[in-house]
């Protein structure tokens, strides 16, 4: 069979610059693939050529025909006075469905997404939710490829986790880019990274990410070796061709082309080799040695009548390396100003040495001055800065964070996400620092960067308060993890497998609630009081809803009939369809019959 979307010979460039050159490659049915490679490879343009949003310089790109191909972008677009039923209903109205069918498929993909409250307006959701909105838009017209582009930005860790087990359990392809190390270990079982420093501008390995970092090292450290052997041939060559040859035979011309050839072939590889650098992240420490450099006791906060923490104590000291793990909006960002003395606490204290010196990293970037040139950013009207005693030039700086000294005169407005956070990076590190605090540092990194930021930390001889939903930089960097959940619980857990374990025992000991006492959405305000009587609207969907409800079980009789069909059972892919459809047909009911008794009660108030 062929595949469902395959590339030949495709070219990209930029402003002259080129971000890949002639890769091919197809993408089979069932694929999982994780598309990764530096800031500025072209890992965003690709999947945009690959939905065919843009076109490629050069190369074709073919699709199976009739396959259905979704796209998840890293910005979720959406009409904020819609409801999240309206958003997937409006993407539903073409398919080949009846209106009940469309219904029902509308109201299984929200549930799978999570939301309890199909009237939800969408201006109402989180980052974290708009992205499960998005990620429920394109499945509700059941792609055979799925192309997402750094999904896990805005999802907290439940989210992540999410759509971990979605895109592991799926039965389409997809092809996502993540920095997210374990989110890649969990959900790929194909990894290819885009790079010049390989022959074919790519490398892929079939097998989860560990299995890539293993064959990519084994290969870089060929060619690096190659390069060495390659040098000493050209190095006998030169030797030779100085000497002059006696005569010239067919036997020395040829040696001497042959020279040249090696010569060219020595020149490509050393540029290929020395396309993998690494940004140099080493934070600057004042070695103290107060054994508390920073001491919180008892803290309590409440934000918009809402409990986030409380009795809330723990020592900063120096190689105290604390995570911090919470979903959105339980108050990770409030206690890391509070903790900065941005932020009082309601009660209790924080007490810090003498003179301590924190260095934050905001999550918005609001130190970034983006209407200034990259210059300016970072050495400000100087040609050079001072870092650990010594005058380093502003290019010789900028090359440390992978620019180059063509960017220098360039606005900083126009930097991507991970450029301006290399800009903030090298800001913080000419400040001598006591303790670090970094709220959110991996959004927009790349993975070469994100591990010599793990290896700066881990080395820092200071304190450092880390908030991150990367997981893997939590248990690399992290030598405590301090978990909250916004309505007054914390606790500290040795590494996040741990606090996993604890979850999902939780999740199965925790008694069902209710359903007076489930809450009706992902963002609904706590301690609402319930409205009383039903709305117009609701009014309207009570009279239809028996008749929803009769049309909903004869279509999942009419399924289950379908399934006892000996042509369907004999028919793998017919019984796969129609199973999932008894599914759907079977939820749907469930949902009527649980939203038909929800409407009653409210009108019996």
């Amino acid at each position: 069979m062929p595949p469902l979307l395959s590339c030949e010979s495709i070219s990209k460039s930029y402003d002259g610059r080129p971000l890949f050159r002639d890769i091919s490659f197809g993408i089979p049915e069932g694929e999982k693939l994780a598309l990764i490679g530096p800031n500025g490879s072209g890992k965003s343009t690709l999947l945009k050529i690959l939905a065919n949003l843009e076109r490629p310089d050069s190369g074709v790109v073919s699709r199976r025909r009739l396959a259905r191909v979704g796209y998840v972008s890293q910005e979720d677009l959406f009409e904020p006075e819609l409801s999240v039923e309206q958003v997937l209903l409006e993407v539903a109205k073409d398919l080949p469905l009846d209106e009940f069918e469309r219904a029902a498929l509308v109201g299984v993909e929200l549930g799978k997404a999570g939301f309890g409250d199909r009237d939800q307006k969408v201006r109402e959701l989180s980052g974290g939710w708009r992205k499960r909105l998005a990620i429920a838009r394109e499945l509700v017209q059941s792609p055979d490829l799925l192309l997402m582009d750094e999904p896990t930005n805005h999802l907290d860790l439940d989210g992540i986790l999410w759509l971990q087990k979605l895109l592991s359990s799926g039965l389409f392809a997809f092809v996502v880019v993540s920095h997210d190390r374990y989110f890649l270990e969990n959900v790929a079982d194909r990894v290819m990274e885009l790079n010049r420093c390989y022959p074919d501008g790519f490398f892929s390995v079939s097998g989860a990410y560990s299995d890539f970092i293993i064959k990519r090292e084994e290969f870089l450290h060929a060619q690096s070796e190659w390069e060495s052997t390659l040098a000493n041939q050209v190095r006998r060559e030169v030797e030779w061709l100085q000497r002059g040859a006696r005569a010239r035979t067919t036997k020395s011309i040829h040696r001497i082309r042959e020279a040249g050839r090696m010569m060219d072939d020595l020149a490509e590889l050393r540029i290929r080799n020395s396309q993998d650098k690494r940004v140099g992240i080493d934070f600057d420490a004042t070695r103290r040695r107060s054994k508390e450099l920073l001491v919180a006791r008892d803290v309590e906060k409440h934000m918009g009548g809402r409990l986030l923490f409380r009795r809330l104590s723990f020592v900063l000291s120096p190689g105290v390396k604390l995570g911090l793990l919470g979903p959105n909006g339980s108050g990770k960002t409030t206690l890391l100003r509070i903790l900065n003395g941005d932020v009082l606490p309601d009660s209790g204290s924080v007490k810090r040495a003498d003179g301590l010196r924190i260095v934050l990293f905001d999550q918005e970037r609001e130190q970034v001055n983006r209407d200034i040139s990259l210059k300016k950013a970072l050495a400000g009207d100087s040609d050079t800065v001072a870092y650990r005693d010594q005058r380093i030039h502003i290019s010789s700086w900028a090359k440390r964070f992978l620019f180059h000294p063509e960017q220098l005169n360039v606005s900083v407005g126009s930097l991507s996400g991970g450029e301006q956070a290399r800009i903030l990076i090298a800001q913080l590190m000419l400040r001598p620092a006591d303790v670090l605090i970094l709220d959110e540092p991996t959004n927009d990194l790349d993975i070469p960067s994100l591990e010599v930021l793990e290896e700066s930390l881990t080395d820092f001889p200071g304190a450092v308060v880390l908030v991150t939903h990367d997981r893997y930089m939590l248990d690399r960097v992290s030598t405590e993890i301090l978990a909250i959940d916004g309505a007054g619980s914390s606790r500290f857990f040795a590494d996040c497998a741990q606090w996993e374990s604890v979850r999902e025992e939780e999740a199965r000991t925790k008694p069902v609630p209710s359903r007076e006492q489930r809450p009706a959405g992902p963002s609904e305000p706590p301690h609402q009081p319930a409205q009383v009587g039903l709305t117009g609207a609701e009014k309207r969907e009570l009279n239809e809803i028996e008749a929803q409800i009769t049309a909903a079980e004869k279509k999942l009789a009419a399924c289950l009939q379908s399934l006892e069909n000996p042509a369907v059972i004999a028919d793998h892919i017919k019984l796969h369809e129609t199973s999932e459809a008894a599914d759907a047909a079977q939820q749907r009911v469930d949902w009527l019959y649980a939203r038909w008794e929800e409407l009653e009660a409210k009108r019996g108030f």
